[in-house]
């Protein structure tokens, strides 16, 4: 259970951060870093949300997606140490991944096939689901850069989630279009 009586401890004046394990770890360090950019998509996802409340069906998909965000931060902010832990570190599961990929295709099959890229634009739902998809896919090069390192491990379902969850972002985004209708489409060269 968390519970947050005091917001500010001082501890981290230094330039540190505590992980879930108790650890400190700079402020800078890669797996910091990847579950900033973790936190900074859910709050983009929370921001498209404002948009998407009369859209009951992609609504709850979102908020769905915000808390398993808030699951995907506590995984990496729980380093697997090779070691048996004390206690059951919350970690993303495949069927997490799979949940995704069914939305995915729900959302897609309204859609018709790109035959242009389309701008990150449209409606206030749509460029807000782009912007959390762009931070998203920030997140996946940073744990996937994090998961190179010698010492660090990331799990193949955290490093999957992020990716997928950046195609379901693009998809929504489209969906959320008119269903694709009021793409932006992107034209190559249009203003030389």
């Amino acid at each position: 259970m968390v519970k947050l009586n005091k917001i500010y401890t001082r501890t981290g004046d230094n330039g540190t951060t505590g992980l879930v394990s108790g650890a400190r770890r700079l402020k800078s360090d890669l797996r910091v870093d990847a579950y900033g950019a973790v936190d900074e998509a859910n709050a983009f996802v929370g921001l498209a949300r404002q948009h998407t409340a009369d859209v009951v069906d992609l609504d709850a998909a979102l908020m769905r997606i915000q808390n398993d965000l808030f699951d995907l931060g506590a995984d990496l902010a729980t380093p697997d140490t090779g070691e048996k832990p004390q206690y059951e570190p919350l970690r993303i599961v495949a069927t997490q991944v799979t949940w995704l990929e069914a939305e995915i295709d729900r959302l897609n099959a309204d859609l018709e096939p790109l035959r242009s890229f389309v701008l990150p634009a449209g409606s206030a739902a749509s460029a807000a689901l782009h912007v959390a998809r762009t931070v998203a896919r920030r997140a996946e090069r940073q744990m996937v850069a994090l998961a190179q390192l010698e010492a660090e491990i990331v799990s193949r379902e955290a490093i999957a989630y992020i990716n997928r969850l950046s195609d379901f972002l693009f998809v929504a985004a489209r969906w959320a279009n008119d269903k694709g209708h009021a793409d932006v489409l992107w034209i190559p060269g249009k203003n030389r």
